[in-house]
């Protein structure tokens, strides 16, 4: 079973260090820089905008992985897009028509990935499987990092597995939420494919990534 790609969040990072900490998870291993948007509105949160993915994209060569919690989400595509995403995630609550939202990320050029919140049903990947990256499972509710994993997300994990292997997909499974050593390997047993990592991974500083980062990949 090949490691999982590791996505550390930086909504747990210093966040008056930005270009140093992407640098940082760079040099520690990291696959991806996950970058958490929400707008008060879709979630109880505020994180950042295009301004700062722009800022802090010469600073690492990885692929910036932007998870769009925004309601509506259209309009914020191409600016993501623009200050450097590789891949852009939304949720199907997000907007009226997601077949058509997806379709536009990949007009911009990006990877799309679908998110699916706790209570999404499985069936909407079953649906726009041809248009997908990337399926993101929420295994805590969006907006607040620092949550405890659920674990019926496992399950949820499997049966997108499922979806996946049927239509011959090679879209990236990710996990987010609560991913911890102690149940990645469940993750990744389950049908994970990536994993999404906050304070797991920023833990102890930046001389503790390696380390971290390492840990998840081996569990």
């Amino acid at each position: 079973m090949a490691a999982p790609l590791i996505c550390p969040s930086i909504l747990a990072s210093d966040f008056a260090r930005l270009g140093e900490e992407v640098k940082a998870l760079e040099r520690a291993g990291a696959d991806w820089v996950h970058v958490d948007v929400m707008d008060g509105h879709f979630v109880p949160n505020l994180t950042m905008g295009p301004a700062i993915v722009k800022a802090i994209r010469p600073h690492t060569t990885l692929p910036f992985d932007v998870h769009l919690m925004v309601a509506p989400v259209d309009p914020w595509l191409e600016a993501y897009r623009e200050a450097g995403a590789d891949v852009l995630s939304v949720h199907p609550e997000s907007g009226p028509h997601l077949h058509r939202t997806l379709g536009a990320i990949r007009k911009l050029g990006a990877k799309a990935g679908l998110v699916l919140n706790p209570a999404t049903p499985v069936a909407v990947v079953e649906e726009v499987v041809d248009l997908l990256d990337l399926v993101l499972i929420m295994s805590v509710n969006p907006g607040f990092g620092g949550q405890g994993f659920i674990d019926s997300s496992l399950r949820k994990i499997e049966r997108v597995r499922g979806v996946l292997d049927r239509a011959g997909s090679q879209a990236v499974l990710q996990v987010d939420g609560g991913v911890t050593a102690a149940n990645a390997g469940a993750c990744v047993a389950a049908g994970a494919t990536a994993l999404v990592a906050g304070t797991s991974v920023f833990k102890g500083g930046a001389d503790a990534y390696a380390a971290n980062i390492a840990a998840l990949k081996a569990a």
